[in-house]
């Protein structure tokens, strides 16, 4: 299962959307998202769909890889679908006992699943096609403004930059950890889900030691190369606007004007 975590994972390939500057990955991610919510029918979801599958398509990362990142949200999509199937009001159509399946509750779940899956997807799209270093210049440079209002932005960017990289050390620390202890003996895969979950209690204080000293090493090394900030900072490689991210603006801003189109005439 924590080789199936994609996201803050980077896949190496050459793609029109790894070309991309990080500003348009970002700006074309929070978009996406701002349309996902505005959807509310399958016109719109018709629609996001498409967009998604060309995206994915112009990523050039496989199907499959990208898909693995679900897994791990698929508790909490259960859980979102069954309380919107069983809790909504509205027109009965299946009743046994206290539980009862309604049009409006079998609608809205499906639409909720949909969203989950499509957010998941939209995300881990922008991290797999954009390295941590090129998210974190993307970020500091399209979130500049707020210096202006004494946002330490630099120092946000650096901290989400920190945390993209250590998800996928984490979880490869926490498999050797798992490995060790089955070595000796321990059990994760027997049993019902209550009893896998207190299975991982032993995991978390060798894992938060390793973290603990992880993160102090890097701020010893962060340290000893003087580092203070994003003040007086270069770049080597400054962000600059291409023909083609002027062209990825305007198809995203064609895709919101379109959702936007669909929610108000549908």
């Amino acid at each position: 299962m924590l080789k199936d975590i994609t996201l803050g994972q980077y896949y190496p390939v050459d793609s029109p959307l790894h070309r991309l500057d990080p500003r348009t990955k970002l700006f074309g991610t929070m978009i996406f998202i701002i349309c996902l919510f505005l959807c509310e029918n399958w016109q719109g979801y018709l629609l996001a769909t498409v967009f998604l599958v060309g995206i994915i398509r112009a990523s050039r990362v496989p199907f499959g890889y990208m898909v693995r990142g679900l897994r791990g949200i698929l508790i909490l999509l259960l859980i979102s679908v069954a309380f919107n199937l069983f809790l909504t009001d509205g027109t009965v159509i299946f009743q046994l006992g206290f539980l009862k399946v309604t049009r409006e509750g079998l609608r809205i779940a499906l639409f909720m699943a949909v969203r989950l899956i499509y957010l998941v997807l939209g995300s881990t799209v922008m991290t797999l096609t954009t390295t941590p270093n090129a998210l974190t210049d993307g970020l500091e440079k399209g979130l500049s403004f707020l210096r202006f209002f004494r946002v330490p932005v630099h120092e946000i960017a650096m901290m989400m930059s920190i945390a993209l990289r250590f998800i996928p050390i984490l979880m490869e620390e926490t498999d050797k950890i798992m490995k060790a202890q089955m070595a000796r003996g321990a059990d994760f895969e027997s049993g019902n889900l209550l009893q896998r979950a207190k299975a991982m209690v032993p995991l978390l204080v060798p894992l938060f030691v390793s973290a603990f000293r992880r993160a102090t090493d890097l701020a010893m090394a962060m340290e000893a190369r003087c580092y203070h900030g994003g003040e007086g900072r270069t770049k080597m490689k400054p962000l600059r606007y291409q023909l083609r991210d002027r062209v990825a603006y305007a198809v995203i801003l064609a895709f919101l004007a379109l959702i936007v189109a669909v929610r108000v005439l549908f």
